[in-house]
């Protein structure tokens, strides 16, 4: 009698997640992951703000980024020379990494409950992979290895940070002279758009003019919209912005750029082993009567940041600030 050859999966929780990729099977058809691509973005406020490039065909992606300009001159007389100028260019590089999250459910609940269980689950894997993208792009929160500083630091190394003291006019730190606003203005940037944590949405509602006129919200009936200068703004609901590093994150979001270089998949697996990270087995799929399904994407960011007319020191010139809480 020939001997049924049984494929082993081990799937490793927290810091040693890996994934054979033997024994699996498609759950959800590639609609499903169009859609689902589409409700992370939603998610996601760095992917809602951001510029999206062309989808990464490979792992590494290489950006050229304007570097140097070129110099005109006037001409000296009528015989003067011509001088001459040059244009140049530095490359930077998108890596895509993964994201994963994985989710067992004992084969009885699924057949036990009157709910779609999938369907539940769902929405909730799109939330987590939103947090996970905001969190490591704006704060460095578990980023890759080989993912580029994130923007708060980026911001901070560039000395682009306003305080807002307990007694601080916060209208004049965001838009005076010296406020978030025109610190990404004097690195010759325009600001398109502003993240702020939701605890911002009552400290601009406070707002008041010289007659005491509230500035955000005309009555009480209306829905107020918050923008700043014209833009819009955004306030992150899915956990991940951190106010102790930043009350609001201002700049011109078309210099964050991101590519995907794999949407959400989707695989179901009925037979293998769930480890711990000491090595112990959690669950074994085919002993326990469990099922695990795996949701996996990959992306990458950068900041170009090219260089312009108004600052041409890289080391000062960011396309970001940020609006800090005083101690």
């Amino acid at each position: 009698m020939k001997k049924k050859r049984v494929m082993n999966l081990r799937i490793f929780e927290g810091d040693a997640s890996i994934i054979d990729r033997t024994g699996t099977e498609s759950l959800i058809p590639t609609q499903e992951s169009n859609e689902i691509i589409q409700g992370v973005v939603t998610q996601s406020a760095v992917l809602q703000r951001g510029r999206r490039l062309a989808n990464m065909t490979s792992r590494q992606f290489k950006m050229p980024v304007l570097d140097m300009l070129p110099i005109a001159y006037f001409v000296n007389g009528d015989t003067g020379q011509k001088q001459t100028t040059k244009q140049a260019w530095d490359k930077k590089f998108i890596t895509a990494e993964e994201i994963a999250v994985i989710v067992p459910v004992p084969e009885a609940v699924l057949d036990d409950s009157e709910y779609d269980i999938w369907g539940e689950v769902k929405p909730r894997i799109v939330e987590a992979f939103g947090k996970v993208i905001d969190g490591a792009i704006l704060f460095g929160v578990n980023k890759p290895d080989s993912w580029r500083d994130d923007v708060v630091s980026t911001a901070t190394k560039a000395g682009s940070v306003v305080t807002l003291g307990s007694a601080d006019n916060l209208y004049d730190k965001i838009m005076g002279e010296d406020g978030v606003i025109a610190k990404v203005e004097s690195s010759g940037f325009f600001v398109n758009g502003h993240m702020a944590d939701i605890t911002m949405r009552a400290k601009l509602r406070g707002l008041k003019d010289e007659i005491g006129n509230p500035i955000f919200k005309s009555d009480m009936q209306s829905v107020t919209n918050y923008t700043l200068d014209g833009s819009p703004m955004n306030f992150p609901n899915n956990g991940s912005f951190d106010k102790s590093k930043a009350l609001m994150i201002s700049g011109d979001f078309s210099q964050l750029t991101y590519a995907i270089r794999q949407d959400i998949t989707f695989k179901l697996f009925t037979e293998g082993v769930v480890q711990n990270t000491d090595g112990s087995i959690a669950y074994n799929l085919m002993q326990n009567d469990m099922v695990a399904l795996r949701a996996v994407m990959r992306l990458g960011w950068e900041i170009p940041n090219p260089i312009n007319s108004v600052q041409k020191d890289k080391a000062k010139r960011c396309p970001f600030s940020l609006l800090k809480a005083g101690a």
